[in-house]
């Protein structure tokens, strides 16, 4: 392992000041969240989690969500805090006649992430299971108010997000809104889509670029040099005139940088890829945690 990761030490309780939650409440919530998210939400168990997307009519990600179905009539999306007004606003314009209201919950629950051994630290909270990084589990504690903090080492902010990057999996911000179809993220090699689930908004678009052809854009881990963020395009050495893909999401703590880029598939084959322009800083591929998908 690279000597910066292998310095990172995923253990502990972390804050998580980069996400909110949005509630959906009403006797109609997992019914109407299930007509516009890309994962089946009817069928989820109270108690249950899984990874989800909302999408424009031409099926890119305004939005990503780890759905927490709490009770029959209340489901909490997790996402990123800087989305939740923008997101809250737009699914509201589909609402109608349905039996659910939307809203900011974030101040009504303590929201934390857990990494290494304190994962099963639940007490009256939910643990909502993530994919792991860097070798250790991860989870996201979600309680009430009322509720106290779990005991432990403190992870730091930073440290958390390392092991976002390192997971493989992005969430969507402010800074890549409406840039990826899900595949572009993996979200489907990571059960982030449904494909036999009804439509929702872009569902076309998304099932086309699955089964029509090979798809020619993924996300994988870099690491590299300087500080990195998102929405900063990368070069192949190949092509200085054009972009060959986004950083999705980026992790800077000390000398370690890493991120989750999406790019050309082509763009990783006999060729360097570089920061800002093609003669930018180099970045170097990493593996991924999980194998990529391209049969459902």
């Amino acid at each position: 392992m690279n000597p910066h990761l292998s310095a990172i030490h995923l253990q502990g309780i972390a804050p998580l000041p980069h996400l909110g939650i949005i509630r959906a409440a009403g006797a109609d919530a997992a019914s109407f969240l299930h007509n516009q998210l890309t994962n089946d939400v009817l069928l989820m168990k109270n108690g249950q989690c899984r990874l989800a997307a909302f999408c424009n009519a031409k099926g890119r990600m305004q939005a990503s969500f780890v759905v927490f179905k709490r009770s029959a009539e209340e489901v909490l999306l997790i996402c990123r805090k800087d989305l939740m007004a923008i997101t809250i606003k737009r699914l509201s314009m589909f609402v109608m006649r349905a039996k659910a209201k939307l809203s900011d919950a974030t101040d009504e629950f303590h929201l934390l992430g857990l990494a290494g051994d304190v994962v099963h630290a639940a007490g009256d909270a939910a643990v909502l299971n993530l994919y792991p990084a860097l070798g250790q589990p991860r989870a996201l504690w979600v309680a009430s108010k009322d509720v106290a903090h779990p005991q432990g080492l403190t992870l730091s902010a930073d440290l958390w997000q390392v092991g976002e990057v390192m997971s493989g999996i992005a969430w969507v911000e402010l800074a890549t809104f409406e840039a990826f179809v899900p595949q572009m993220l993996n979200y489907e090699s990571v059960e982030g889509v449904d494909f036999k689930k009804g439509c929702y908004p872009g569902q076309e678009i998304v099932a086309r670029s699955q089964f029509r052809g090979t798809l020619k854009r993924r996300a994988f881990i870099v690491e590299g040099t300087v500080a990195m963020t998102a929405g900063q395009e990368v070069f192949s050495s190949l092509d200085a005139t054009q972009p060959c893909g986004l950083v999705a999401q980026a992790a800077n703590v000390g000398d370690c940088h890493v991120a989750v880029v999406e790019l050309q598939i082509n763009a990783t084959e006999n060729s360097s890829l570089h920061l800002g322009t093609a003669a930018g800083p180099v970045l170097n591929l990493l593996p991924l945690p999980y194998a990529l998908r391209n049969d459902i």
